[in-house]
């Protein structure tokens, strides 16, 4: 969710050592994103990290504490870590200034997917983590492209926590609590940070939003690889008392792995909070054991 009226373009004030701009030819488009590599093996996987709504890839690269960015947690621990901007942020707002639907940016991803691996070792293949909008995107991706080996996506359910009616009608405030929760849960620096991070969601991609209980409706019982979902302790936009996620979980029929997770003192916004390197680590050793797994 965004928290100013930051351009989709401005770039990113920093990111961490180690991690670099980058920019992907995909689909007709130029995709920005950050990359980090391992430094001194192939990487076992390439993770492929999925912002949401509002905001931009440096969602996973959040500079008020070392401890927030996946990237360099992921390279230190054998893994590539791409994030990219989304179609319709970074460097794509000016190719694509509306936005496009959660098909058309899935199809995005998956040709960014093949023209990332034309140029990179990826290792075993690619895996997702996603956040929010961009789990809604994930799980569109992985429901309609095979082979990839897992899905981790935080943020994203499949019932609202607020109806679309009355989400209109909220205070620009009010929907900023949602997305942040407790200021405490944040290291200090965060929003003056994130100012660098936020945007403003293209309007294609916010008609998307009142659609998703159906089209998820539609896609999750064809999601057949191990999937991963955390809801954060302070979660505000989506329903996820126990009987909501038994009703969620029973829709991925198809799934091989499926597990639905709490993350304690986090809200919405889990990677940019001081829960982040915790839920980054978990999200990671689901990705080892589904290779694990995997391995011949």
């Amino acid at each position: 969710m965004s928290a100013s009226r930051t351009g989709r373009t401005a770039p990113p004030q920093t990111h961490s050592a180690g991690v670099r701009p980058m920019l992907l030819e995909a689909a007709g488009l130029t995709l920005s994103g950050l990359l980090a590599e391992p430094a001194e093996a192939p990487p076992r996987a390439t993770v492929v990290a999925v912002h949401g709504g509002g905001m931009r890839a440096g969602y996973f690269d959040g500079q008020a504490h070392p401890d927030l960015s996946l990237l360099t947690l992921g390279a230190r621990l054998g893994f590539t870590v791409l994030a990219l901007d989304r179609p319709g942020y970074g460097h794509s707002a000016a190719q694509a200034p509306d936005g496009l639907t959660l098909e058309e940016q899935a199809a995005v991803l998956t040709a960014a997917l093949d023209a990332f691996a034309q140029g990179h070792t990826v290792g075993r293949g690619f895996m997702l983590l996603a956040h929010s909008f961009g789990g809604m995107v994930a799980l569109t991706t992985v429901a309609r492209t095979p082979g990839l080996l897992a899905l981790d996506a935080s943020g994203v359910g499949h019932r609202y926590g607020v109806e679309h009616d009355e989400r209109q009608r909220l205070r620009r405030r009010m929907e900023w609590e949602r997305s942040w929760g407790p200021l405490g849960l944040y290291p200090p620096g965060t929003f003056r940070a994130a100012e660098h991070l936020v945007a403003p969601v293209p309007p294609r991609e916010a008609a998307e939003v009142p659609r998703w209980p159906e089209h998820f409706d539609d896609l999750a019982p064809r999601i057949d690889l191990p999937l991963r979902l955390t809801f954060a302790e302070h979660e505000a936009w989506w329903l996820h008392e126990d009987q909501d996620l038994a009703d969620l979980a029973a829709c991925f029929t198809k799934a091989p792995v499926l597990q639905i997770e709490r993350q304690p003192d986090a809200a919405h916004n889990i990677s940019l909070g001081r829960a982040a390197r915790g839920y980054h680590l978990r999200a990671l050793a689901f990705f080892e054991q589904c290779l694990q797994a995997a391995a011949p």
